[in-house]
């Protein structure tokens, strides 16, 4: 049966800006000020030392369990670099170096792994959502918010991040489809890890890229290298002004890899050869970019070592300040607070019944 083309093929396009060793494709450098830079570089070192101790901790049994995000720091320090603070950040459950950029204190983040409920409260005039744990849901929410910004002709943007599993979702092609038929000011950020838990990427579609699903959405997708931390950051930065100018959503997909655990209930052993994750180990997004910022004279050892210091610093202060937090919240009733910003009559009568319901200690 004769049949005629009814619209142009297209490809998706894939950027790297920095090679795997640092070095620049200086026809692709975004340009940033040596402040940004530096900033980007203590970020995402702070993110892989965080994530680290949290690692440590939840195996003495002193928090709960989290999802790990060692060598993803590029994609997520990369692309929420360009989100100016009034934005919108629509969290998975694998963005604490996110939330750390947007203003969330460590001892926020150590709060919600602990269990207790005033770790998940966002501060105060941060405009992000709380960690989503159902995989995909955060999409429409995101989604929601950018009809809103429509409505409210504000001039913002929002980013939402999704993983490669979430992609499956039936909640992920719902928010794509609204966000580009009623055109919202939204970036989908997807950190293609390449495992979603022990399902890789392979089993996961049969698309040769993620990017290009928006193609069927009729939005701009764009593939990069997901540990290369300017790549990420130039994808976002022109994502978020075409969402800003043009109220048009695009969908990024950073390749990347998860080095360590889905979380800490998961045993990454059990379904992925150790050989996979040392070549993963050769494209680790911190050296690389380490290696671009003392090209650039910007970054020696010395300066590395010193930053390391300051870190441990910071990350143990945050335990300590977590710590005495913790000592002060003993009354199981704070499961009711931090949802509403006035708690409705019904609620606060469940808080009260709990209250007088729950045994005294001491009683037998």
């Amino acid at each position: 049966m004769p049949r005629h083309e009814i619209h142009p093929a297209h490809g998706v396009e894939y950027l790297q800006v920095l090679n795997e060793h640092g070095d620049l494709d200086e026809a692709l450098d975004p340009n940033l000020s040596d402040a940004l830079l530096h900033r980007i570089h203590r970020a995402m070192l702070l993110s892989r030392r965080f994530d680290e101790r949290l690692l440590k901790l939840q195996r003495q049994g002193r928090i709960g369990t989290f999802a790990t995000v060692s060598g993803q720091e590029a994609s997520q320090i990369g692309s929420v670099a360009a989100l100016r603070d009034s934005d919108w950040m629509v969290p998975s459950y694998r963005e604490g170096s996110v939330s750390l950029w947007r203003g969330t204190p460590i001892s926020g983040i150590l709060l919600y792994t602990a269990g207790y409920n005033e770790g998940g409260a966002i501060p105060e005039g941060q405009n992000d959502l709380p960690v989503a744990i159902p995989v995909g849901s955060q999409m429409l929410h995101a989604v929601g918010i950018g009809y809103g910004i429509n409505m409210r002709r504000d001039g913002g943007v929002v980013m939402t991040y999704f993983g490669d599993g979430a992609t499956s979702q039936g909640d992920f092609h719902e928010a794509m489809n609204f966000a580009a038929v009623f055109r919202t000011p939204v970036v989908f950020l997807c950190q293609n890890n390449q495992w979603a838990i022990s399902v890789p990427r392979e089993q996961q579609t049969r698309s040769r890229t993620i990017a290009q699903k928006a193609l069927a959405y009729g939005m701009p997708g764009l593939q990069v290298d997901g540990n290369d931390v300017l790549a990420v950051y130039a994808a976002c930065a022109e994502a978020v002004k075409r969402a800003r100018e043009d109220h048009e959503p695009t969908l990024i997909e950073c390749v990347t890899y998860r080095l360590s655990v889905h979380t800490t209930a998961d045993d990454p052993t059990k379904y992925r050869d150790d050989s996979e994750v040392e070549a993963w180990k050769r494209r680790d997004p911190i050296p690389r970019f380490q290696n671009y910022l003392k090209d650039k004279g910007l970054l020696s050892d010395d300066d590395i070592a010193d930053l390391e210091d300051e870190i441990k610093r910071e990350i143990e202060d945050g335990w300590k300040e977590a710590q005495a937090r913790m000592a002060e919240l003993t009354d199981p009733a704070h499961m009711f607070e931090h949802v509403y910003a006035e708690m409705p009559y019904a609620l606060a009568e469940q808080r009260d019944a709990f209250r007088r319901g729950r045994p005294q200690e001491g009683d037998g």
